[in-house]
């Protein structure tokens, strides 16, 4: 048994009225200790089920995120006019909606923006659809991969996927416990600010809570951060949703953030998000979004395309993105960003 880590998990542990947060470091030694497996496993249940009744802090977060630097897989830095952009996605992936991210991925890096992104397979607590799988059915198999392999098909295609269980194994230590504890611990929620890139980068992510919202800017700007994006979108991902207003914060330097609302509405597109049904069926209507042929994912990809266009600099308006992406779309040159990846694998 670890005192240190009994110690550790004594101040978040204690309940309601006396338990404490952790300092920054604190939250940097007990992630550190739980991945390399210092704490008993014991111990590690208790301060995940802790932590998450308790709530992290912002600076906890940070501290969490310190450990996965120091312990986690890191793609090294490629030129590009462009920060990279790094899509954090729950790793439990998704049920009910559809996912547009990896074609989003794809009209971005056929405009020029490079993109990255990480998860894992099917994992708890949701065992929803993850992004890994997607991909592998638009041909691209981004699990047998070393992280160098991975990294000369970044600086070639301007895409890159950091598969956990590959590259950064002591990660995958800690999912058993959250298949047994049936809750997402803290980790779900700093895992999508972890940047695994180091070079100038723009942080993408996805939430549902808004006090989620707030403890990531504070995290972020603890480590520095100045270029990010949040979005309170479709399952806790980065996809904007079409049956509402997408609420999103944008990091405006030196310090400001603004508050932006984005109605579907307002661009013409029907305000309903598609349905996730079987993974055959997303793929055919992937396909044909890629093929440019008309269909109610083709307005969500419009819409995401769209607005990541614009985020990026790329476009100089949300318009403006929206007509890009269809432009890439139909003129197939999406369709042969995708050929380029699949042939570098």
């Amino acid at each position: 048994m670890s005192i240190v880590f009994r110690d550790l998990l004594k101040k978040v542990g204690s309940g309601n009225h006396t338990s404490e947060s952790l300092t920054r470091a604190e939250a940097a030694t007990a992630t550190k200790m739980m991945l390399l497996g210092e704490a008993t496993p014991a111990q590690i249940g208790a301060f995940l089920i802790a932590h998450r009744i308790k709530r992290p802090t912002g600076e906890e977060l940070a501290g969490m995120l310190d450990a996965y630097e120091e312990l986690g897989p890191k793609l090294s830095a490629i030129t590009s006019k462009h920060p990279v952009m790094v899509l954090g996605q729950p790793y439990d992936g998704r049920t009910r909606t559809a996912p547009i991210s990896p074609i989003t991925a794809l009209i971005l890096a056929a405009a020029g923006q490079p993109v990255i992104m990480h998860g894992g397979d099917r994992l708890p607590t949701k065992y929803g659809l993850p992004l890994v799988e997607i991909w592998q059915g638009l041909g691209v198999d981004w699990t047998s991969l070393s992280l160098a392999s991975t990294q000369a098909i970044l600086e070639k295609t301007g895409i890159g996927f950091v598969y956990t269980p590959q590259h950064f194994p002591l990660n995958s230590s800690i999912w058993e416990y959250r298949d047994q504890l049936g809750k997402r611990p803290p980790f779900a929620t700093m895992e999508l600010i972890w940047c695994p890139y180091a070079g100038d980068n723009h942080v993408v992510a996805g939430f549902v809570h808004p006090p989620t919202e707030g403890m990531f800017q504070t995290a972020l700007e603890l480590r520095g951060v100045t270029k990010f994006t949040l979005v309170k979108g479709l399952e806790g991902s980065c996809d904007l949703p079409r049956d509402r207003t997408a609420i999103i914060a944008l990091s405006q330097p030196p310090e400001d953030i603004e508050r932006l609302l984005l109605s579907p509405h307002d661009y013409g597109f029907t305000t309903k998000n598609v349905p996730l049904n079987t993974t055959a069926e997303l793929l055919a209507q992937m396909q044909d979004v890629l093929a440019g042929k008309p269909n109610e994912l083709m307005q969500t990809a419009l819409w995401n395309g769209g607005f990541y266009l614009w985020r990026s600099g790329i476009c100089s308006n949300m318009q403006a993105g929206i007509v890009k992406a269809k432009e890439l779309l139909t003129t197939g040159v999406v369709a042969e960003k995708l050929r380029e990846l699949v042939n570098s694998h």
